[in-house]
């Protein structure tokens, strides 16, 4: 069980023309989408990371994955949260959080290397096990 966040631009929205739906090329005011594990809530004064792909940082195991973040020009600036009324969702919290555009001169940072466990199985050996093998597989050949 975890959260689902979305965060979304503001009225005065900066740059809405680029903000599209891939799948129907309409306007839509959502930023990103955030899944958080465990207990993250977002607060206000928040900032949305935005996260890049540097082609020579590009992981071969990973290579869809993004391989630097920064901290991002919109701020969390209201909060709405939502939860089910049977906990029987997916998630315990859904958050609407409302932006405001302010940028700010952010380094990029490399994103820390995957750490690969059981639990990034769902707790399915199996599946983890076949993977650590085929993982040494690739090491020794």
């Amino acid at each position: 069980m975890g959260s689902y966040i979305i965060f979304q631009a503001d009225h005065s929205a900066h740059d809405w023309e680029k903000r599209k739906l891939a799948h129907s090329n309409a306007c839509t005011r959502i930023l990103a989408e955030h899944y958080y594990g465990g207990a993250n809530t977002p607060k206000v004064g928040e900032r949305v990371p935005e996260f890049v792909q540097l082609k020579e940082y590009i992981d071969p195991e990973f290579p869809c994955s993004t391989t630097h973040y920064k901290t991002g020009d919109w701020e969390v600036t209201h909060i709405e949260e939502y939860t089910p009324e049977i906990p029987i969702s997916q998630y315990t919290s859904i958050f609407i959080c409302r932006c405001k555009y302010s940028p700010i001169d952010a380094p990029l940072k490399p994103i820390p290397p995957r750490i690969i466990n059981i639990d990034s199985f769902s707790g399915d050996k199996k599946a983890y096990d076949e993977y650590m093998q085929s993982k040494a597989a690739v090491v020794t050949k």
